[in-house]
C-alpha cells in the first residue's frame, strides 16, 4: 500500500507534516502557511496551476465571504438587540439565564458568524452579572461553547462546514445541504446545553464579582508621566503620595532609557515615566492630579481624555503576537493608543511599549469613535470584546427589520431548495450594501480575507492529498487498525484524530487535512461519504479543551478571568458528550 505510492505522494506527505509543525509552532499566520504549502505543490508539479487555484473560485470561499458581509450588516443595525429581552427578562435565576443564553446563542450561531455574536453578548452578560452579583465566569464559557455547538447545526454555521462541503465537491461528490448537519448538530447542541444546566456549571470557576478597584487590581499595566514644571519634581515617591494608592502600585520608573525600581525615597524628575499595575480607574485619578500627564499624545489634539475606550483581545494570528507595541508602531497602524494591558495569571514586566504581546492579552485602547466597527471584522488581529466607554456611533436601529428580512431571504430559499446558499448569500450581501445597512468601506472590512485564503489554499492541499493516493493510503491504514470494529470503528478513529488536531491547529486546517482521508475511507468501506464528511466537520469545530482552540474561547478568557485548566475541566466531558452523540447519530442515519 505505502510501497506503491509515487514520489509525489511522499512529497505531499512531507508538506502536510510541514503544515502541521508550522501551525503548532505558529511560525507564521495560518494563511501564510497554507499559501506557502500551495506554492510548494506548484513547484514540485504535484498540482497544475488550474488545480492549485481552483479553490479561489470554489463556492465555499464565495459563500463565506458573502456571509461575512451579511453578518456585519445584521450587527451594524442592532437587529439582534432584542436578545436582551430573551436572555434576562424577569429572571434572577442563574440556571434560567444559563439556559436562555445557550439556546439563544446557539440559535443565532446556526446562521451567523459566531465571533460578532459572542462579542455582542459578552458586555450584556457582564452587565447582568454585575447587577445580579453573579461571577461572569459562571456564564461566559458556556456562552462560547454554545456559539461553537450552534455553528455545528447548519451548513452556514461556520466556515469549517462550508470548507468540508467545498472539498466534497472538489472530489466529485455532491456537497452538503443547508440542514444535513442538523441531524447531528442539533442533538449535540441540546446535549451540550443539558450538560451545562445539570453538571457542567458546577465545574466552572466561581470567581466572584468584586468592586472594580479590586477586580482589576494587578491585571492592568499603565503609565503616566511627570510633566514639565510639575510640582512633584524633586519629591520622593512617598512625598508624592504614590506609596499607598490602594487601587494600584508603582512598579518602576523609566528615566534616561533605563528602568529604575520603585523605592519610597526615590526622587522624581520632570519627564519621568511611571509604570503602575492595578485598576485603570486609578490612572484617570492620577491624571487629574497636578503634575501628571499622558505618556503619549492623544489620537486627536485635546486637553482631556474624551475619546471612547475599547477592550480588544489579541488573536493568535495577530501581527502583534511576539512583538511589542513599539515594534509594530501601534498608533500608526491601528490609529489608537494602548492605555493598558491585561494578562491573566502572568505578571507583566516592563513599560507598555516594551511588553511582548501574547495571544489572549486584553488591550485597553483609546481611539476615535468607530474603532470597533473598523476592527470587529478583522479577526486576524483582534477578537474585539466591547467598547469600554461607548463612542458616538450607534446602530442604525431603523434598518434593523430590513437587515433581519435580508437574513431570512438568505436562509429561507436555500433551506427549501429554491436556490444554492452561495447565490442567496451573495444576493444578501449586495442587498445589505444597496440598502445601506453596511457601507462599502465596512463591507471590505467585514470580509476576513485570511480565512478565505486558508479555505482556498486548503482546498488545493486537500486535492493534492487525494490525487496522489496519499488519502487512500492513510485511510487504508486507519481501516486496517480499526477493522475489527467495522465502519463505526473507522468513523471513531477519523473523528477523534480530527478532534485532537483541532486543539492544536485551526479548525479549518484540521478539516482540510482530514476530509480527503475521511472520503477515501468512505469510498473503501462502501458507505455514504456524508458520514465521514459530517464527522470531520463536527470534530473540527468541537474545540472545548483549550482557550486557543477556537476564537470565541479566547474572547471570553480575560472577560471571565479564566485560566487554561478551566477550559479542560469543563470541556473534557463536553467533548466526550458531543463525540458520543455525533458518532451515534451518524451511525443511525448514514452507516
Amino acid at each position: 500500500m505505502w510501497g506503491a505510492l509515487e514520489w509525489q505522494a511522499w512529497i505531499t506527505l512531507g508538506i502536510v507534516f510541514l503544515i502541521l509543525i508550522s501551525l503548532i509552532k505558529e511560525v507564521a499566520r495560518p494563511e501564510g502557511i497554507f499559501l506557502g504549502a500551495l506554492g510548494l505543490l506548484l513547484v514540485f508539479g504535484i498540482l497544475t496551476p488550474e488545480e492549485a487555484f481552483a479553490g479561489f473560485s470554489n463556492t465555499a470561499v464565495l459563500t463565506v465571504g458573502a456571509l461575512f458581509v451579511v453578518a456585519v450588516g445584521v450587527q451594524n443595525t442592532g437587529a439582534l438587540n432584542f436578545t436582551d429581552r430573551l436572555l434576562f427578562a424577569r429572571s434572577t435565576s442563574l440556571t434560567g439565564v444559563l439556559i436562555r443564553i445557550m439556546i439563544t446563542t446557539a440559535s443565532m450561531s446556526a446562521f451567523l458568524n459566531n465571533t460578532p455574536i459572542v462579542a455582542m453578548l459578552i458586555p450584556r452578560v457582564q452587565a447582568w452579572c454585575d447587577k445580579s452579583g453573579v461571577a461572569p465566569s459562571r456564564l461566559l464559557l458556556p456562552l462560547s461553547y454554545a456559539a461553537i455547538v450552534g455553528g455545528m447545526t447548519t451548513l452556514i454555521g461556520t466556515s469549517t462546514n462550508l470548507l468540508v462541503s467545498g472539498l466534497m465537491q472538489a472530489n466529485g461528490y455532491e456537497g452538503l445541504g443547508l440542514f444535513d448537519l442538523s441531524w447531528v448538530g442539533i442533538p449535540a447542541a441540546l446535549g451540550a446545553i443539558l450538560y451545562f444546566v445539570t453538571i457542567g456549571h458546577h465545574l466552572l470557576p466561581n470567581r466572584q464579582v468584586l468592586p472594580a478597584t479590586e477586580s482589576e487590581l494587578e491585571h492592568y499595566l499603565f503609565e503616566v508621566r511627570v510633566s514639565f514644571n510639575s510640582p512633584l519634581a524633586g519629591k520622593t515617591v512617598e512625598q508624592a503620595g504614590l506609596r499607598a494608592l490602594g487601587e494600584a502600585y508603582l512598579v518602576h520608573v523609566f528615566r534616561n532609557e533605563r528602568f529604575i525600581p520603585s523605592a519610597p525615597d526615590f526622587r522624581l524628575r520632570e519627564c519621568d515615566v511611571l509604570t503602575f499595575r492595578g485598576s485603570l480607574s486609578m490612572m484617570e485619578k492620577l491624571l487629574k492630579r497636578p503634575g501628571f500627564e499622558r505618556t503619549v499624545d492623544g489620537v486627536e489634539a485635546r486637553g482631556q481624555m474624551t475619546l471612547p475606550l475599547f477592550e480588544a483581545v489579541v488573536a493568535p494570528s495577530s501581527l502583534l503576537v511576539g512583538r511589542t507595541l513599539r515594534e509594530v508602531r501601534f498608533r500608526e497602524h491601528f490609529h489608537g493608543i494602548v492605555l493598558g494591558i491585561q494578562r491573566r495569571d502572568t505578571q507583566i514586566e516592563g513599560s507598555l511599549g516594551t511588553v511582548t504581546i501574547q495571544p489572549g492579552d486584553l488591550l485597553l485602547i483609546e481611539a476615535p469613535p468607530g474603532f470597533d466597527r473598523r476592527w470587529n471584522g478583522r479577526r486576524s488581529d483582534f477578537y474585539l470584546v466591547a467598547p469600554r466607554r461607548p463612542g458616538k456611533l450607534r446602530p442604525q436601529r431603523r434598518k434593523a427589520p430590513l437587515a433581519l428580512f435580508i437574513l431570512i431571504g438568505v436562509v429561507l430559499p436555500a433551506a427549501v431548495g429554491l436556490a444554492p446558499i452561495v447565490t442567496t448569500a451573495f444576493i444578501g450581501a449586495i442587498a445589505m450594501l444597496l440598502t445601506r445597512c453596511i457601507s462599502s468601506w465596512e463591507a471590505r472590512r467585514a470580509v476576513d480575507f485570511p480565512v478565505l485564503f486558508v479555505i482556498a489554499a486548503a482546498l488545493a492541499v486537500g486535492r493534492a492529498i487525494e490525487i496522489t493516493g496519499l488519502a487512500d493510503a492513510i485511510a487504508q491504514t486507519m481501516i486496517g487498525g480499526a477493522a475489527v470494529f467495522g465502519s463505526v470503528g473507522v468513523l471513531v478513529a477519523i473523528y477523534f484524530t480530527t478532534s485532537l488536531l483541532t486543539e492544536f491547529i485551526t479548525n479549518n486546517a484540521a478539516a482540510a487535512l482530514m476530509i480527503s482521508i475521511g472520503l477515501a475511507a468512505a469510498r473503501d468501506l462502501g458507505v455514504a461519504p456524508e458520514a465521514f464528511a459530517i464527522a470531520v466537520a463536527i470534530a473540527a469545530s468541537a474545540s472545548f479543551l483549550t482557550p486557543i482552540g477556537y476564537q470565541t474561547n479566547l474572547m471570553v478568557m480575560a472577560a471571565g478571568s479564566y485560566r487554561f485548566f478551566d477550559y479542560f475541566k469543563a470541556g473534557i466531558f463536553l467533548n466526550l458528550i458531543v463525540a458520543t452523540i455525533a458518532i451515534t447519530m451518524i451511525t443511525l442515519f448514514w452507516l
